[in-house]
């Protein structure tokens, strides 16, 4: 959109500032975002949230809605990270539901944000700097003892578990027998340190069942026939969908085979792991000529990341589970908000999750050994990858379409930082993490970038950062290394001067010189700012009086 097109749509959705709503220039957004208190963004996040909800743009002048935009390229922030800061430093907050758009116009390159902020939860006021805010009329105060009593004595209804319902008109001989067999057995692995095989195996099928939290007084739940169910039986959770689709791309992106898998997951996850390709690798570690072989995928992490999937699927948005299987990483999607809410937390989680959407169903996976619930299987799928020096899992959450993607990768991205993890054995599960992420291209946090740069991990400008040339060079980057950072500036103003004298009295136009250049031009930037830095030089040249232009034909300054 161009900056009239946004600010026409801005006016439309929100025309006007109230309790739920309001708008911001907010120009520097970093040192506004958690500074003084009332003065900037974590307050009018608190107050937005104390009353119903609503949305704060930021970006814009007030009254007319102008578009003016506001800085974040030089704070290495972006919507994403600017999310686990409003979290962090407003207590309370809930991640569901708190998402914030990113507009950029097209004619001005103007950025502006619109965070999507939830109601607060039942008896739980938002804080921001320790104090609960709300907004009265104009002015951002400190919230009332009326507001606050209201908040805190809020009724707090129990969220019903979908899988937990009984299903109407289903029996035992809707469930596979198979499966109920494994299930057994897997039961037994589970707790065989508390009760005794031959006891377990004397139990009744219904007892089976009801010792496993799947049958409720003498009923079966929907979590029984998802994980044990006849595949006829998926009908019966109509108009919920319990489907995994497996799909094989090639490198092209194009579909060359797929297949639907349904009921019972307990045992239809095999047949679906079983479709991937999962080749056997073969690498030379430093110092031998026997090479060490693994599979591409660690069997753990492609089989939690399905499992996950399942479990935390919110079935009641009638979705498919999707299973993308690329030729170099394979990709799991599910329907639902991420209840964590930032891998940040789920990471950094050292105990139980507080709260499951399938309760019911994910206490009955952990009966059956398919997924825990301390919070460890993510952290394990990290630490499995990093173990085989592959890249880190990617995880994408869209709190706002409600969906939860995680990608897995099946080789490495660059082979050089690959013997980095090998051959630095001080760096620690975070700093992986971090350096992966730059490794990538995507964005970390000011704060880690800062800490990476003082360790000497990581250099560059504030609008890109890279491995350093200390960590390249004891990982032999050298080449890739001086590629993205491009010819020193002496280098290439010689070059230039060569070209011109070669060139003699016809010279050389700019396009020429730049077609001449562009290959020791930092590979790891774009055309145009590629562009502007042969300006810059040549500008620079020119005040030197080494060269003069004439148009955009340039001499040698005889």
């Amino acid at each position: 959109m161009t900056s009239k097109e946004l600010q026409q749509y801005l006016l439309r959705e929100f025309p006007q500032e109230n309790a739920c709503c309001e708008w911001k220039e907010m120009k520097n957004l970093k040192n506004s975002f958690a500074g003084d208190e009332k003065n900037d963004v974590v307050s009018y996040v608190s107050a937005i949230a104390n009353m119903e909800g609503g949305h704060l743009v930021i970006g814009v002048q007030d009254q007319t809605l102008e578009i003016v935009g506001t800085d974040l390229t030089k704070f290495n922030l972006n919507a994403q990270s600017a999310v686990w800061k409003l979290v962090e430093h407003c207590t309370n907050l809930s991640s569901e539901g708190l998402d914030i758009s990113e507009y950029i116009t097209e004619d001005t390159q103007k950025v502006v944000w619109v965070i999507h902020i939830p109601k607060h939860l039942p008896r739980r006021p938002v804080y921001a700097h320790k104090k609960a805010w709300q907004r009265v009329e104009d002015s951002l105060v400190e919230m009332t003892q009326e507001r606050l009593s209201a908040i805190l004595e809020e009724p707090i209804f129990e969220a019903k578990d979908w899988s937990a319902e009984i299903v109407l008109n289903v029996t035992l001989a809707d469930l596979d027998e198979l499966a109920i067999a494994k299930a057994r057995v897997m039961f037994k692995k589970v707790h065989a340190s508390k009760i005794p095989s031959e006891e377990i195996d004397a139990w009744s099928v219904e007892e089976l069942l009801c010792n496993s939290g799947i049958m409720i007084d003498g009923k079966l739940t929907r979590a029984a026939i998802i994980l044990l169910g006849k595949p006829v039986s998926v009908f019966k959770l109509r108009p919920a969908m319990a489907e995994v689709t497996w799909t094989l791309r090639d490198e092209h992106q194009e579909v060359v085979d797929y297949e639907h898998f349904t009921v019972p997951f307990i045992l239809t996850v095999d047949q679906i792991l079983g479709k991937i390709r999962n080749l056997t690798m073969r690498e030379l570690p430093g110092g031998t000529l026997f090479p060490d072989t693994m599979k591409q995928y660690d069997d753990y992490t492609i089989r939690e990341a399905l499992h996950n999937a399942i479990a935390h699927q919110d079935y009641t948005l009638q979705q498919r589970i999707n299973f993308v299987e690329n030729p170099s990483y394979l990709y799991y999607e599910n329907g639902g908000s991420f209840i964590p809410g930032t891998l940040q937390k789920a990471l950094a989680t050292k105990g139980p999750q507080r709260h499951f959407r399938n309760e019911c169903l994910c206490r009955a996976m952990v009966n059956f050994n398919m997924i825990d619930t301390v919070s460890r299987g993510i952290k394990k799928m990290f630490n499995e990858q990093w173990r085989r020096h592959f890249p880190m899992p990617d995880y994408e959450i869209d709190a706002t379409n409600k969906e939860v993607g995680v990608k897995i990768y099946g080789n490495s991205i660059n082979e050089k930082y690959t013997k980095l993890l090998k051959e630095n054995d001080t760096l620690t599960l975070e700093d992986c993490i971090l350096l992966d992420a730059v490794q990538k291209g995507h964005r970390i946090s000011e704060d880690n970038v800062v800490a990476l740069l003082e360790r000497g991990l990581l250099e560059g400008d504030s609008s890109e950062y890279r491995i350093s040339l200390d960590v390249a060079k004891k990982t032999h980057q050298l080449p890739e290394y001086t590629r993205n950072k491009g010819l020193d500036k002496s280098k290439i103003q010689q070059m230039i001067l060569q070209y011109l004298q070669n060139a003699g009295s016809t010279g050389a136009k700019r396009d020429a010189i730049f077609d001449y250049l562009k290959e020791v031009l930092p590979q790891n930037k774009t055309h145009e700012q590629q562009e502007r830095m042969l300006g810059n030089i040549l500008s620079e040249m020119k005040e030197k009086g080494l060269i003069i232009p004439e148009g955009r034909t340039w001499f040698l300054k005889s």
